[in-house]
């Protein structure tokens, strides 16, 4: 069977977009990695409305990408904080990938990077590479052999 002829209803890139694919929801995910965690924090850092804040936030708890945290400040009531969860730590190598992607194709980085994330032992940037299960390091489109794999199924 030839990829033009599997079906991508059970493809995990769309299965993935539709939960995580918009742009808000990537924004949100961005700074909840770099420590953002309350609602009026996102809202003020991102700049989205409330409504649209909301819905994203909500998404992403339903899916068990973030979790929900009681917190208080003295004389105000309990609210929620935003935590990433193992399955939203999972896409922070992707958040990473957009990064270095838009740090190499987008705008005027004269000024040097708007994050820049360096390895905490040795200070030296962090890039994302692709390598196969044995080790294998920075592969590129031509290393690879894309075909259908055991759960493709034909298109109807």
């Amino acid at each position: 069977m030839e990829w033009l002829e599997a079906s991508t209803e059970n493809c995990p890139v769309q299965l993935t977009l539709d939960l995580v694919g918009e742009k808000w929801s990537l924004l949100i995910l961005r700074d909840a990695s770099n420590g953002i965690r309350r609602f009026d924090e996102f809202r003020r850092h991102i700049g989205l409305s409330e409504a649209v804040l909301s819905n994203r936030l909500r998404k992403l708890t339903a899916a068990g990408i973030l979790k929900t945290v009681q917190y208080q400040e003295p004389g105000s009531r309990s609210r929620n904080e935003y935590r990433l969860t193992r399955k939203g730590w999972d896409l922070w190598p992707v958040l990473v990938a957009l990064k270095q992607w838009g740090e190499a194709y987008t705008g005027d980085d004269q000024e040097g990077p708007v994050l820049d994330l360096r390895h905490a032992t040795c200070e030296a940037p962090v890039r994302v590479t692709v390598q196969c299960e044995r080790g294998h390091t920075s592969l590129s489109p031509s290393d690879v052999s894309a075909r259908p794999g055991p759960a493709a199924r034909l298109r109807s």
